[in-house]
């Protein structure tokens, strides 16, 4: 099946308040401009060089989301028009997103990573972390960015009752957070995970958002 097939058979197994980011990783502008003429709006990219090169040839209502492990030192690149960032995992680079979004007089909405996974190779904040973070006068004093709710990533293994105990832990992290701190934010409402694994397992589980790619454009080009 083509592109827009993939992509229209892959809505109809989601629900209406799961949104949908197509992670156009690796894929060739084509690509993304065909799933964009079926009426995706919302693409993933996870490294800075090729999402810099890849805007300027796409259509400019695209909201572009960086889903990968973000460097204090590129933030710059992408401040001017990102979306979203998915994986925020340190105060440095809160502090330094807050710093390129107040040039670019914009404010920039952002997710708190959590590491719930196995491997020690996956990034993520504790719980702690990221309470001495939402508990800091510097976090207090900026302006510019948003927190817009959680992300993780599960364990890459067979086991769903693993998965599932870790993406429950990830919705616990929200909640924990949601009364805490944002219970009168009604943009803090985004819980980002699940893949094309174990998307499934994730929206039981409470995902308000799906990062998908090999479902919708196939293997490696």
């Amino acid at each position: 099946m083509k592109i827009r097939d993939n992509l229209i058979n892959f809505l109809s197994k989601i629900p209406e308040n799961v949104q949908l980011v197509a992670v156009s990783k690796t894929k060739p502008v084509e690509a993304v401009k065909e799933a964009y003429d079926a009426g995706q709006l919302v693409f993933g990219e996870n490294k800075v060089q090729d999402l810099v090169e890849k805007v300027p040839k796409l259509p400019a209502d695209i909201q572009w989301h960086f889903i990968g492990h973000m460097q204090t030192n590129k933030v710059k690149f992408i401040a001017p028009f990102v979306s979203l960032i998915h994986a925020v995992d340190s105060m440095k680079l809160l502090k330094e997103i807050n710093k390129q979004a107040t040039k670019n007089n914009r404010t920039i909405n952002c997710l708190l990573q959590f590491h719930i996974a196995e491997e020690s190779t996956k990034f993520g904040l504790s719980i702690q972390e990221a309470t001495d973070i939402l508990n800091s006068s510097e976090f207090m004093d900026m302006k510019n960015v948003h927190i817009s709710g959680v992300m993780g990533m599960a364990t890459y293994t067979n086991n769903t009752e693993q998965i599932r105990q870790e993406f429950a832990q990830l919705k616990t992290h929200f909640n924990t957070l949601k009364t805490n701190y944002f219970s009168s934010d009604d943009h803090f409402r985004e819980i980002s995970m699940g893949m094309s694994g174990d998307y499934k397992i994730a929206i039981e589980e409470g995902s308000t958002m799906i990062r998908i790619g090999t479902s919708i454009f196939g293997s490696r080009y």
